[in-house]
């Protein structure tokens, strides 16, 4: 039986679909022919959680979102998310009133919908109290338009002040066994107020499926290009522990992938994934065993072999840090 825990006031599968990488981020985005045809299908598996963003493709993803799966928005758990806005090839964090209100309405429209069920502000802007930022919200949540508020590579201290102004339903952040931030103090602060983690590339950006072989061959495009543990020496070391890995998956009966998402939902019971793919056969590879969890043992396996000592490079170059609220190892 698949996985459910509570997102939003609401039960879901444990694994959700991040739909980013159907607009960018990895590379050139499927046709739109293709993108229509894995949403679809991700609502015919089972999947009844998908994330978006109106940063996504510029607007993009939401607008594919709205229109791929008209008529079927009762069947899913809709998360948006408003904060970065892309000026050409610069980037802003703008989570003041006007913003998330102009965001908000024109997520609304693009997603084809009168409700989102989650929407998070993106990134911590530092040039406005977190209170101010979540008191525009709050109102949006009176007037029906979020069922939900969350928030998105922050830390413990910024997830509890905003938690004093109105509940936080999701706090979004990186993790996976070779990115291990959360666990210095977001975990705990989330199970402490109730509030679900949503762990984005659960996978190590498909590291850990074994999905890329080669980075240098990566299309220019592909934001993994500028990442540290893609890079050189720190890849070479990385292969080592990524083929560790894959035996572990093998000894179990698992997929890599598999694998990967079963040990972070085994990290708590207020955690879900969502493992994002432009690829069909690996939506329904990270769905198939959305029923099963690592053992004790197997958890300490992974342990072992990927951690934060093992791991080489860190996971964002300097200039995507910056934007980081979340506590870092020193």
């Amino acid at each position: 039986m698949t996985i459910r825990r509570m997102l939003g006031g609401r039960s879901v599968a444990a694994v959700g679909l991040g739909c980013m990488s159907l607009s960018h981020g990895y590379g050139r985005a499927p046709d739109r022919a293709t993108s229509v045809a894995l949403l679809n299908r991700a609502l015919d598996l089972g999947y009844d959680h998908l994330d978006t963003a109106r940063l996504y493709g510029l607007g993009h993803n939401e607008a594919l979102i709205g229109e791929a799966l008209r008529g079927r928005r009762r069947e899913y758990f809709l998360a948006s998310k408003c904060g970065i806005i892309a000026d050409g090839d610069r980037r802003r964090i703008d989570c003041s009133p006007a913003a998330i209100t102009a965001a908000l309405d024109a997520s609304l429209a693009a997603l084809q919908t009168d409700h989102i069920d989650l929407y998070y502000m993106h990134r911590r802007d530092v040039t406005v109290p977190i209170e101010e930022s979540m008191a525009v919200l709050a109102e949006a949540v009176k007037a029906g338009k979020i069922g939900a508020i969350g928030l998105s590579e922050m830390s413990a201290d910024t997830l509890r002040r905003a938690a004093a102004v109105h509940p936080v339903a999701a706090m979004q952040t990186e993790y996976s066994p070779w990115t291990r931030e959360a666990e210095i103090a977001v975990l705990d602060a989330c199970a402490d107020l109730g509030t679900t983690f949503v762990a984005f590339s659960p996978v190590g950006r498909g590291a850990l499926a074994g999905g890329v072989p080669d980075p240098a061959a990566l299309a220019e495009n592909d934001m993994r290009r500028a990442m540290p543990r893609f890079q050189g020496e720190n890849w070479i070391s990385n292969q080592r522990l990524i083929a560790r890995f894959a035996a572990i998956a093998n000894d179990v009966g698992v997929t890599p992938a598999q694998l990967a998402l079963g040990w972070v939902l085994a990290r708590g019971s207020h955690i879900v994934v969502i493992p994002g793919t432009a690829n069909i056969s690996h939506l329904e590879e990270n769905f198939a065993r959305a029923d099963w969890l690592p053992d004790a043992a197997t958890v300490a396996r992974v342990d072992e072999v990927v951690n934060r000592h093992t791991v080489a490079g860190s996971r964002y170059p300097e200039a995507m840090q910056r934007s980081i609220d979340t506590e870092m190892f020193a």
